[in-house]
């Protein structure tokens, strides 16, 4: 590691190091943790991170630390290639299998071709958490207040992305430091409202406290102890400078910059020549730069070096360099330089560093303070063509800001840039829109001279932005500007016919997209013409031709463009329109081949990176491949503080629900503060509301229905589900007021070339319309159960236990039996506990006999006892029937809480089983008619089966029946 163990004992810090120690225990455990410490300068951060990284490679922790330094908003991710660069060696094997975090390192792989900054940070962030994943890592960064933008934004993507990997990630920052406008507040603001983050500020010790540092350090004069603590005010550094300073004779001055200084002013010349030359490399400078910025030879460099490590002023860092021993050291002897020195001492950096083919990054910063305007502008803008690759736009578009910035004062700009102003122009805006801001991408396109490539790539921004009506006027104005047969052309007829989607002109669109697919074949546009395909593709599944769009998103998907962005957004379209249609192993190939590129990509996490995993999870939830879909699902994240990442916890809701899982209410409640959200309302609150169902609270169900349906848009196909959903609500609470709108709102989004899952859905809810209104509709169930049977194994199962009950109420017992028994299996083999129960309670009140079935191996984990529980009661449904009768009351509680058995003859075990049944049915209130219905039965028969009942128990009248029920425990 490239930081110093301090020797002294940790003084007055203990609880915070144990508010620390629980997070590091935490993700040892499994719940990844974050831990931001601030205080001022000189306060103890370091010390204490120190402290808790031992306790860390105790525990098995893999510790890296990087460090922050004042030039870092020029350099993007300098604490993560610090930290990187000192991984010990058993991590080295998961960087170099990452690429893209071995571009970071010296010495590290080629940049390669130039791609859209936004998407290789989001490979660099997805690379990152998955290189974090592979062991348990202790992560330091030191000084955030100095961290670049890139650097931030990784914080806060870590931040709420981990969530059970064994990570612990520790930021320290100045307070001190952090003004009003600091960008760093906003990010510790957002941070701190997560759950998985620790805050930890540190205060000046107090006076007790401060001696015993003190003599720990060496300290053994009671008054120059007391005088050193009356005058640092808590600080342990401030307090160990004055103490070094009486130890060598020097007066303890009043301000700490003075007393720094005067650690300096004994110096030999040559030493304070070094460690000036060292301050205006930074914190931390290579032992050969040094020595030749120094200018000179061996012997006297090396005996200014001793002198200087001697005083404790550098230490020796990594194998070939020198840190200062605080940077409060470095910024106040770089300050103390004379503004002529300095400038001449960044000059020569700049020299030396361009001779050894140093970072761009580094070079602008040297070039820019050594007042070379020309260098400057030639080293900015190739750091911003680096940050690019680096995945960094914020450090890009800082770069070529400040290349456009120099533009006039520069005689010979275009050549020294390699690019003209117009073009240079485009590349920031570029990088302002990668960055998430494309206001800023739109006002800087518009400053622009109008021509066909910036009218083209301000419609692309503005249609991003949501205005659609300016993205339209934008893409016409491309269009009509562009050259003829040229690429140019190919993108703006590609960008007009995209940004028509939403409004009227369908008309338009297709012609649009077909020319832009001729002319960028043509032209080799590869980009053009797989965007042009996919609008035609989703122009075909709008247009009622779902033969035409699979065709066309499946060429679509089989073409490299060169973007990964459009390559996965195709994949995941034609993976999508096969799972719609019903094709579900075509679906799950491309599905498959979509998560794969953007694992070994690096974009798991990206946007449509997200949006495959959770097709995946769909696709096996619906294949019955809950296994899979499980273990899917438990990679999105149950602690979350944002729309987008409830959205992504929603997805595993599908199969918890519909297993019964106890992480289903936690689930719910970290998503539910989200549900002003539409599509977080959609995902969650319509699984919350089968949640309910499944719990017995129709009446939360149809809450939570109205709600959802009250965010929707009526032409939105998830109407479709959610309408049945309601309706199923409304049948269990007997009600039918509400019920034709439900089923209204289904019927709306029906239209030509609508999939087979959107077609099951609508069949499901027609029969629960029946339902509603009182009718076990044998024809709507059994519609629903084929319209499902295209590959649904849940919704089959679940159609199926309505059949059996509707064809029960029928009188058509055998049939009941059969779809009744494929219902079970079908439960048992998913491990669908809430189905399972239901059909449980139907074989018992329908008296079906017991049917074999072998649970998942899989599934069961971790479910308690769902299996045991849910369909144990189907397989012994039958002997529960048959053991019933006069031992059934064996072993029953009696009233002391002692158990025992109820005497032979006694009134309850006179009774039989079906009697039992009735007993607790005439108990709840219910007439014949309703217990008839309830157990699949004639009304003439529950007559016959309560006078036996009033006969056994001696009793005339139902009310007394149903209390000598409860007292002798028989409900």
């Amino acid at each position: 590691m490239g930081w110093q163990k301090a020797l002294n004992a940790l003084i007055g810090r203990s609880a915070e190091l144990t508010r620390l120690a629980a997070v590091l225990d935490s993700a040892a455990a499994g719940l990844a943790g974050v831990a931001l410490i601030g205080g001022d300068a000189g306060i103890g951060k370091t010390r204490l991170v120190t402290e808790l990284a031992e306790r860390a490679e105790a525990a098995g922790f893999a510790v890296l630390v990087g460090q922050c330094a004042e030039l870092g908003d020029a350099l993007p991710y300098l604490p993560l290639a610090d930290a990187l660069r000192g991984a010990p060696a058993e991590l080295r094997a998961e960087i170099e299998a990452r690429p893209i975090l071995g571009r970071l390192l010296p010495g590290g792989v080629d940049l390669g071709a130039e791609t859209a900054s936004a998407l290789t940070q989001q490979q660099l962030f997805g690379s990152m958490l998955g290189f974090l994943a592979t062991r348990p890592v202790l992560l330091i960064l030191e000084d955030l207040h100095w961290a670049d933008r890139s650097t931030r934004d990784l914080l806060v993507f870590l931040s709420r992305m981990l969530q059970t990997e064994r990570v612990c990630l520790v930021g320290t920052y100045r307070t001190d430091d952090l003004h009003r406008r600091h960008p760093l507040r906003r990010v510790l603001a957002e941070l701190k409202r997560l759950p998985s983050v620790t805050a930890v500020e540190l205060s000046p010790l107090g006076p007790d406290e401060m001696a015993d540092h003190l003599s720990e350090l060496g300290g053994t004069d009671p008054q120059v102890i007391s005088k050193v603590v009356d005058r640092a005010e808590g600080n342990p550094f401030y307090a160990e400078e004055l103490l070094e300073a009486v130890t060598d004779g020097c007066s303890m001055s009043d301000g700490l910059a003075d007393l720094l200084l005067s650690r300096v002013e004994p110096l030999s010349d040559a030493a304070q020549r070094v460690l000036r030359t060292a301050a205006v490399a930074g914190r931390r400078v290579d032992h050969a730069l040094l020595q030749e910025a120094s200018d000179l030879d061996d012997l006297a460099f090396e005996d200014a070096m001793r002198e200087i490590v001697s005083q404790g002023l550098l230490r020796p860092d990594g194998e070939y360099g020198y840190a200062f021993r605080h940077a409060l050291l470095q910024e106040v002897v770089y300050t103390d330089l004379l503004p002529g020195e300095r400038t001449r001492m960044h000059s020569e950096f700049a020299r030396l560093l361009t001779a050894r083919e140093g970072a761009a990054a580094e070079l602008a910063y040297h070039y820019l303070a050594g007042h070379d305007l020309a260098e400057a502008l030639s080293a900015s803008v190739e750091a911003g063509r680096r940050a690019e690759r680096l995945g960094a736009p914020a450090e890009a578009h800082r770069h070529f800001e400040q290349a456009l910035g120099l533009w006039d004062r520069v005689p010979d700009a275009e050549r020294r840039a390699g690019t003209d102003r117009v073009r240079l122009a485009m590349r920031t805006a570029a990088a302002a829109a990668d960055m998430g801001d494309n206001h800023r991408a739109i006002v800087q396109l518009r400053e622009l001279p109008p021509t066909a490539e910036t009218h083209e790539r301000l419609a692309y921004y503005l249609y991003d932005a949501d205005d659609v009506t300016a993205a339209v006027t934008a893409a016409e104005e491309a269009v009509a500007t562009a050259a003829p047969d040229t690429a140019v052309l190919a993108r703006a007829l590609a960008t007009l016919a995209r940004t028509l989607l939403p409004t009227a002109r369908d008309a338009e669109i297709r012609p649009l997209a077909e020319r832009a697919l001729g002319i960028a074949g043509d032209t080799g546009a590869r980009d053009a013409q797989k965007s042009a395909m996919v609008t035609l593709a989703t122009c075909a599944e709008y247009g009622g031709d779902p033969g035409r769009a699979r065709e066309l998103f499946g060429a679509a998907a089989a073409q490299t463009s060169g973007d990964l962005a459009v390559d996965l957004r195709a994949i995941f379209q034609h993976a999508r329109v096969e799972f719609e249609h019903g094709s579900m192993a075509e679906a799950t190939l491309i599905a498959e081949r979509g998560v794969r590129l953007a694992e070994d990509s690096g974009l798991s996490w990206s946007t449509f990176g997200t949006d495959l995993r959770f097709l995946q999870l769909l696709i096996h939830y619906t294949t019955g491949d809950w296994v899979r879909a499980r273990k899917e699902g438990s990679g999105f994240g149950v602690r979350v503080g944002t729309d987008h990442e409830a959205i992504l916890s929603s997805f595993a809701l599908f199969v918890e629900v519909a297993m019964g899982l106890p992480e289903v209410d936690e689930r719910l409640t970290w998503v539910r503060p989200f549900w002003s959200d539409s599509l977080v309302a959609y995902m969650s609150r319509a699984l919350a509301a089968e949640h309910a169902l499944w719990n017995g609270d129709p009446a939360l169900a149809l809450d939570h229905v109205t709600a959802v349906l009250d965010a929707l848009d009526p032409a939105y196909m998830g109407n479709i589900r959610i309408g049945a959903v309601g309706l199923w609500a409304l049948a269990e609470l007997g009600r039918t007021d509400g019920a034709d709108e439900l089923l209204a709102r289904a019927r709306r989004p029906d239209r030509p070339g609508m999939g087979a899952e959107g077609h099951a859905w609508l069949a499901r809810a027609e029969a629960e319309w029946h339902r509603a209104h009182g009718r076990a509709d044998v024809g709507a169930w059994r519609a629903a159960v084929e319209a499902f049977d295209y590959g649904f194994v849940y919704e089959t199962a679940r159609s199926r236990w309505r059949l059996a009950e509707a064809l029960l109420v029928s009188g058509d017992h055998a049939a009941a039996l059969e779809e009744w028994r494929q219902a079970v299996r079908a439960a048992a083999s998913l491990g669908a506990r809430p189905l399972g129960d239901a059909l449980a309670d139907l074989g018992r009140r329908a008296r079906f006999p017991a049917v074999d079935f072998e649970a998942p191996s899989g599934a069961a984990a971790g479910t308690g006892d769902a299996f045991g529980g849910a369909f144990g009661g189907v397989a012994g449904s039958a002997g529960v029937v048959a053991g019933s009768g006069s031992g059934a009351a064996e072993g029953r509680e009696t009233r002391d809480g002692t158990r025992g058995r109820t005497p032979a003859g006694s009134r309850p075990g006179a009774l039989t089983g079906r009697e039992r049944e009735v007993l607790t049915l005439v108990a709840e209130g219910l007439a014949n008619r309703e217990i008839g219905e309830r157990l699949f039965i004639a009304q003439k028969t529950v007559s016959v089966h309560v006078s036996n009942i009033l006969g056994k128990l001696g009793v005339s009248s139902r009310t007394q029946a149903a209390a000598v029920a409860r007292r002798e425990g028989l409900l």
